[in-house]
């Protein structure tokens, strides 16, 4: 019997934590007690086994500068880890410090990104602040990518902002939380206005975007491939498939789907693709966007080369 090749991926989005040290105040046991639980390497390996994936990329959780310092030691020590998204106070002046800082603690070769929580943010002005944008370029001067993670009702702004910081590296997370959940748990909620701030964003070409976080998006107990479809097509038409990298989100996406099943939706979704158009959503976006080592025994890229 033949068996199919499986491709390479590189997972550019997934979390590790430990309670004990990286408290997550966010998980409500009572709807979210499959993530209610500490989730170690080990557990990494058992979710990525048989899938293909050859590295991944690990995002900080909450705004604690210690867990970054925790994730890049921990990534010293966990070959599969190829990079970390860690956290600093972006409207800090001494956002180059802490760069500087995460760097020569142990890991902090594997520093690719930092992740701004714009979701958390109620002020319509935040991405407009004169501090914000000051740490958002000291990080993209440190040869550094800027992660964005928003609810949908941001990306307007997101558009703005990646406009007019045109020397920044964005990453989108999660294709910005489009609103897959319809008012009916088996329909799709309505795409419009999500789509023509994707396309705002989209025509920045300083912003790439990862096909992660879906299925949490959408009804946890009622999504289907079909359901994302929309979104997912609309992304690749409107990035191309170059500027589109797969994530996990795992253990978040644990929510509604096991890791395979995220890896089996979104092999479906790309089918129309060609090969070549497959491997750099599956991983050729994310060495690049991210500067990622090609081998986890190779070294991670000079910093004017990142990003």
């Amino acid at each position: 019997m033949t068996h199919k090749a499986v491709p390479e991926k590189i997972d550019a989005h997934h979390h590790l934590w430990v309670r004990s040290r990286t408290p997550q105040p966010w998980i409500d046991p009572g709807t979210m007690g499959a993530i209610d639980a500490d989730f170690t390497p080990d557990d990494l390996d058992r979710a990525l086994a048989d899938q293909g994936v050859t590295g991944t990329v690990v995002v900080q959780s909450v705004q604690v500068e210690a867990e970054t310092t925790d994730l890049l030691d921990l990534a010293a020590r966990t070959p599969v880890v190829r990079g970390v998204v860690g956290w600093v106070d972006l409207a800090d002046p001494g956002v180059a410090d802490a760069v500087a800082r995460l760097r020569a603690g142990s890991g902090g070769a594997h520093l690719v990104g930092v992740r701004s929580m714009v979701q958390a943010e109620h002020d319509p002005a935040y991405l407009d602040g004169a501090d914000l944008r000051r740490g958002l370029r000291a990080v993209a001067d440190a040869g550094l990518v800027v992660d964005l993670v928003t609810r949908h009702d941001q990306l307007p702004a997101v558009a703005r902002l990646v406009r007019e910081v045109p020397e920044v590296p964005f990453v989108l997370d999660h294709l910005g939380k489009p609103p897959l959940a319809g008012d009916d748990p088996s329909t799709t909620g309505d795409l419009a206005d999500w789509a023509a701030a994707i396309d705002a964003i989209a025509a920045a070409p300083n912003v790439t975007a990862k096909l992660s976080g879906l299925v949490t998006e959408a009804s946890w107990s009622h999504w289907s491939a079909e359901g994302l479809r929309p979104a997912v097509e609309h992304a690749v038409a409107a990035f191309g498939p170059e500027r589109l990298m797969f994530g996990s989100d795992w253990p978040v996406s644990l929510l509604a789907a096991r890791y395979d099943q995220w890896v089996d939706t979104l092999t479906d979704l790309l089918a129309g693709l060609s090969p070549a158009e497959q491997d750099a959503v599956w991983h050729g976006t994310a060495r690049r966007a991210y500067g990622l080592p090609a081998s986890a025994t190779a070294e991670p890229k000079e910093e004017e080369e990142q990003g």
